[in-house]
């Protein structure tokens, strides 16, 4: 959605009121009159992870740790992301956890991370793909885990309508995929999801 080559706002507004038409209203009458501009602006907000550089969140590191070497995890990250396939919301909960090799990062920027690949078009195992492989990348850790828990709203509110389904997908790199006690306790941290029930 670069604002340099991309439609205009003025050609966002108009295909929405395409798409107005085709569904069988009139985009002219007084109730929607203004839902064009409405849903042209929430698409900015919606899809503003395309304008974000996720490795930039993690490069201001701190080393001053006192020789800590265990697992830091942010559990329980809201996101909000939209299913690639049908631009349906899935609304989910993302759990990100690390070993660090004598740095470590403001918790709030992996939580930057997982928004900035949550705010486009998505399929729930590339985004949980892209979090991990961030995380290895940037800050070079002894180990990676991510686990994703999301509601997808194309299988809810349309297709099958099965309500309270969530889909769990996991990404484990360095120590979290080689020592299966260092994944359990990772696991046992956030709850365990993948045996919940």
């Amino acid at each position: 959605m670069s604002k340099k080559t991309g439609p205009t706002q003025a050609e966002a507004e108009d295909a929405v009121r395409t798409l107005i038409r085709w569904a069988g209203d009139d985009p002219e009458r007084e109730g929607l009159i203004d839902t064009p501009g409405r849903v042209a602006r929430a698409y900015r907000e919606w899809f503003v992870g395309y304008g974000h550089d996720p490795h930039a969140f993690l490069e201001r590191t701190f080393e001053e740790v006192d020789g800590y070497d265990e697992m830091v995890v942010l559990r329980d990250i809201r996101f909000e992301s939209y299913c690639e396939h049908h631009m349906c919301p899935i609304i989910g909960r993302a759990h990100v956890g690390y070993i660090p090799a004598g740095r470590v990062v403001g918790i709030s920027k992996l939580a930057r991370v997982v928004e900035s690949y949550a705010k486009r078009m998505q399929v729930q195992e590339k985004m949980t793909a892209q979090i991990g492989q961030t995380i290895e990348d940037v800050l070079r850790p002894r180990g990676v885990a991510v686990v994703l828990e999301g509601e997808h709203q194309c299988m809810t509110t349309r297709g099958i309508h099965k309500h309270g389904v969530s889909m769990v997908t996991s990404q484990m790199l360095g120590l979290f995929r080689k020592d299966p006690r260092t994944r359990q306790e990772f696991m046992t941290v956030i709850g365990n999801p993948v045996n919940r029930g």
